[in-house]
């Protein structure tokens, strides 16, 4: 069955004189969704079996570029981000971008089943990563293959991306640069196959109040602990003004706070963490100059570039997603698409409150209805 579909994209690709639909047709009913979906979970279970937290891929990496040249396409590779250009690329067409990652975090202790065993029970397949965000990954293969199999009015191209747990530099932002110049991308993040039409950007920022050190007993010196209290009350009362009818509002949470070495010195340091979620009113610069302008302790951005995203609802795919009656709705969650300087949004199988958590698993009919899902929204639909 592999063999029939490289060789129906073969001869697509090749644009061969078909005498009549007849032997199209025929290509495609051997092509059946179910071979599709057996194909996905083969792949995905071949990927859970193999560690593959943030940075440590390569197994993951090469599991997914032997599994495109099998498709019968030809992957390009960047460390451990693996992609493949539809043949028949034209500059002159837009280009959409099918995107998910391969990374996983690492496995919490309170699972009760073996993280790399790709079980499947009562139609679930457990494992790490399964729902975030293998299915959307394997999925969006599928879909790649179907639509590569067709003429579409854009470009096609498919990037299995490392790192995106960590937001890593050798991730998706490596891959980027050496892709085509893309228009729109889907992202296959777990969303019920509900659009997350936006996205919450992300901003860590350290700070650190200081004092004097001195001997408890004698009330000497300056507490650093007393003097961050002014800015950590101010954080956590802060409200910003503009709140985004999908995302909600900028949210400021203290995460984590160290001070002292002993019981009986004042602490003459004490340092703390604010994770900042912006809305897509504020730019991460902004907000951190608004908060240097506040806050006596002293601050430091990790990066500014994670940030909020958006794609307009009048947008041809979020149109034809209404068309489905699916409904658009706002992400907290950060993934990929904070680095894409182009309309993304994210859709993909699994539910966003599986990921991260003990015995994840995503249910086989959702990896099936994804695929169909894909190509009935992308097939033939402008961007």
């Amino acid at each position: 069955m592999r063999y029939l579909c490289i060789r129906y994209v073969a001869l697509e690709n090749l644009k061969v004189n078909f005498h009549s639909s007849r032997l199209r047709y025929l290509c495609m009913c051997m092509i059946k969704q179910t071979d599709y979906l057996g194909d996905a979970v083969g792949l995905l279970r071949r990927l859970i079996a193999v560690p593959s937290a943030s940075r440590d891929e390569a197994a993951a990496a090469d599991i997914m570029e032997n599994e495109i040249r099998a498709c019968g396409f030809e992957p390009r590779r960047e460390g451990n981000n693996v992609w493949a250009v539809a043949p028949g690329y034209d500059g002159g067409r837009p280009t959409l971008l099918l995107n998910a990652h391969i990374d996983t975090v690492k496995p919490v202790s309170s699972w009760t089943r073996d993280p790399f065993g790709p079980d499947i029970v009562d139609g679930r397949l457990y494992g790490l990563g399964s729902n975030d965000c293998g299915g959307g990954l394997v999925a969006l293969l599928q879909a790649f293959r179907r639509l590569a199999a067709r003429t579409q009015p854009y470009n096609l191209v498919y990037l299995a991306s490392a790192e995106e747990e960590v937001s890593g530099r050798d991730g998706i932002s490596r891959a980027l640069p050496l892709l085509p110049e893309v228009s729109m991308a889907i992202v296959g993040e777990p969303t019920g196959m509900q659009p997350a039409v936006a996205e919450k950007g992300l901003m860590v920022v350290d700070g650190v109040a200081r004092g004097r050190s001195g001997h408890a007993a004698r009330g000497e010196g300056v507490n650093a602990i007393y003097e961050a209290l002014d800015d950590l009350c101010w954080l956590r009362s802060y409200r910003f003004d503009k709140v985004s009818p999908l995302l909600g509002p900028t949210l400021m949470s203290v995460t984590v706070v160290s001070a002292g070495t002993q019981h009986n010195v004042v602490p003459d340091e004490c340092r703390f963490t604010v994770d900042i979620r912006t809305n897509e009113y504020y730019r991460n610069e902004d907000v951190f100059e608004f908060l240097k302008s506040k806050l006596k302790s002293e601050i430091r951005a990790r990066s500014f570039r994670l940030s909020s995203s958006s794609i307009s609802v009048d947008h041809p795919v979020v149109r034809r997603c209404l068309e489905m009656g699916m409904t658009p709705f706002g992400s907290p969650t950060l993934s990929d698409q904070a680095l894409m300087r182009f309309s993304s949004l994210k859709l993909g199988p699994g539910e966003s409150s599986r990921s991260h958590s003990a015995d994840e698993y995503i249910r086989l009919n959702e990896i099936d209805d994804a695929i169909n899902i894909y190509f009935d929204l992308l097939d033939g639909t402008a961007l």
